[in-house]
């Protein structure tokens, strides 16, 4: 499944985060999270990650 979803910022590719039940574009550096076992896919939910 994870092979269909991408960044809905960048169209990118997504990796999943099972520590932090996320799935994280390296390239928007966003978070996605996972609730119960739904990807939440939207921009204004996401993390910002930082170096």
């Amino acid at each position: 499944m994870l092979e269909l979803l991408v960044c809905p910022l960048t169209k990118g590719r997504l990796v999943y985060d099972a520590e932090a039940s996320e799935l994280v574009s390296e390239k928007a550096q966003l978070a996605y999270p996972i609730r119960d076992g739904i990807p939440i896919m939207l921009i204004s939910e996401a993390r910002e990650i930082k170096d």
